[in-house]
């Protein structure tokens, strides 16, 4: 069972029509509570606010659609990619109509190194959507300096 974590009690003002959608979000989004609702509202937040500045290791997903008839745009993508795979997990590639595609890199590393890629991938001829999700949580680390699991 999961440890209780301590809460903080605070007060809010909102203007009634802002408290008249919080409180439909909170039944539309099956929320206990406000408090809830708020939550998980401020955690959002926070991870645009990390997000945008800083340093700090995040995971997420870079989700691209771009035009495959765009001339050496696959190429240039995957060298960014190799460029930066210490930061760059893995892909995923789904066929689109029209000789698109939309590919979901897995990401994670420094916030300011995550938003250094999408802006290389942003500046690619042909890209038409790029965006980067974040998530406060990591993967572990899978190998120590030697490997996690080796047998001497």
């Amino acid at each position: 069972m999961k440890k209780m974590e301590k809460v903080h009690r605070i007060s809010i003002s909102l203007p009634e029509q802002l408290t008249v959608e919080l409180d439909q979000m909170v039944v539309e989004g099956g929320y206990k509570n406000r408090s809830q609702a708020i939550a998980r509202i401020v955690r959002t937040a926070l991870l645009e606010h990390y997000g945008e500045k800083g340093s700090q290791v995040m995971a997420g997903s870079i989700t691209l659609v771009y035009n495959e008839a765009q001339p050496n745009l696959k190429a240039q993508l995957v060298a960014i990619q190799r460029k930066h795979i210490d930061s760059v997990i893995s892909s995923l590639n789904m066929l689109l109509e029209d000789n698109y595609s939309m590919e979901v890199l897995q990401v994670q590393g420094p916030v300011n190194k995550l938003n250094r890629v999408v802006r290389e991938l942003r500046a690619c001829k042909g890209i038409e959507n790029c965006k980067l999700i974040l998530s406060s949580a990591v993967i572990p680390p899978i190998h120590g300096k030697k490997g996690a699991n080796d047998e001497e």
